[in-house]
């Protein structure tokens, strides 16, 4: 076999990572070479995921959390859900990322090193509410197309980056600007680089909040590889499509973002509600943007069982997009009556704030705890399935487990 070229250095150190071990002889290795120990990959390992993570797709690469993995007040990167459009970057250099910012509405363009960025702006640290607009896609009938996420793709860790605001000023935004779009340099599955995986974007209020982020920290480390490292997007509160991974390019456009996955019924519901199954055209589509208020009961596990006389704590989160939840509650008689639980205020606006509730039981037997989150505009989840949509987004119906007193 001709030897072509020796891999980079670069390209060692993240197959090294990807492995968990020095690739030792790793200069001999052609630059095509497939590695064995990546052909057949343990994707918990991988990713250094739980295993009782569910993998839904591999190509790309989509895995969520079960509810009760998601306790934590602070998500680990053990349970955060990895949703991706394109292949995972394999040679990234940190030491040569650079960010451009460009577009028709840019005063100057710019290009920053990631060590430009890191020094020269303030750093900023939020915990952060980050969900799929397809969390949920399973319940929708008729079915909706995609990976069929349940109910654990979302988190909320702890990011610590530069505003995004404070680089889009630096570079000089002109008064018809109107969206942003990011650029990554993921590859689309087909491998041409003609095509990305995902360019999506914001309008300039989002892009200008104080909480949206560059980040490249994520609870108080380097962002892990299949999350964005060393640099990703964290816009909390709005569909997790648009706090994009590996960025190394902003547009500031004058016109709504034109990118991939903007058009069409991407990300997008219909403008009014429309019956199950209905065909509905591009132009009726509306672009999501804040997430309805949702909760999620992590403890106990679903399936638990209680001896009779016992009283059972229950745990989770709540979050509301853009607003807070204001009450929280439960019931444990199909919805009849509603108790309510007490919930914490969030850390910082758009994290998601915690509850807890002691329930009694009146007698042995089969039940369901629901939980219902209302928020500050008094608007509570449904407790069935909301409004049907062709691609299965935004699905907040009330979350329940099982519980069996014997």
């Amino acid at each position: 076999m001709k030897r072509r070229d020796f891999v980079k250095k670069t390209t060692l150190s993240t197959l090294a990572t990807l492995i968990g071990a020095e690739i030792v002889y790793g200069s001999n290795l052609l630059e095509d070479y497939n590695l064995l120990a990546l052909q057949d990959p343990d994707p918990f390992k991988l990713f250094n995921k739980n295993k009782e993570m569910l993998v839904l797709n591999d190509k790309p690469w989509n895995i969520e959390a079960q509810a009760h993995l998601l306790d934590d007040k602070i998500t680990p990167n053990s349970a955060m859900f990895i949703r991706n459009n394109g292949l995972i970057p394999e040679a990234i250099d940190a030491k040569k990322w650079t960010l451009t910012i460009d577009g028709e509405s840019v005063v100057n363009q710019k290009t920053y090193t990631l060590e430009e960025l890191k020094s020269k702006f303030e750093h900023h640290t939020y915990q952060l509410t980050l969900e799929c607009g397809g969390n949920g896609r399973s319940e929708f009938n008729p079915p909706a197309k995609g990976n069929q996420w349940t109910v654990g793709a979302v988190h909320c860790a702890t990011w610590t980056g530069i505003r995004l605001r404070d680089v889009l000023e630096d570079a000089g935004i002109k008064n018809n600007a109107v969206y942003t779009g990011y650029h990554a340099v993921d590859e689309h599955l087909s491998r041409d680089p003609k095509k990305e995986p995902i360019s999506r974007g914001a309008p300039m209020v989002k892009s200008l909040q104080d909480e949206t982020l560059l980040a490249f920290k994520m609870n108080g480390k380097e962002i892990p590889l299949a999350h964005g490292y060393p640099l990703r997007l964290v816009a909390g509160g709005w569909p997790a499509s648009v706090s994009g991974k590996w960025i190394n390019r902003i547009s500031i456009r004058n016109k709504i973002h034109d990118g991939t996955k903007m058009m069409g019924t991407a990300y997008r519901v219909p403008c009014e509600p429309v019956a199950p199954g209905e065909k509905v055209k591009d132009e009726d589509m509306c672009i999501i943007e804040s997430m309805p208020v949702k909760s999620l009961i992590t403890y106990p596990k679903s399936g638990a069982v209680l001896k009779d006389g016992t009283s059972l704590k229950i745990r989770g989160h709540a979050w509301a997009g853009e607003l807070e939840v204001s009450k929280m509650e439960y019931s444990i008689d199909f919805g009849a009556i509603w108790r309510e639980c007490q919930i914490e205020d969030p850390v910082n606006r758009l994290a998601w704030q915690h509850f807890s509730a002691s329930i009694d039981f009146p007698k042995k037997g089969y039940y369901e705890v629901w939980a219902k989150a209302t928020d500050t505009q008094g608007v509570a989840q449904p407790m069935l399935l909301p409004g049907w949509n062709p691609k299965g987004y935004l699905n907040n119906a009330c979350h329940r487990i099982a519980i069996k007193v014997t």
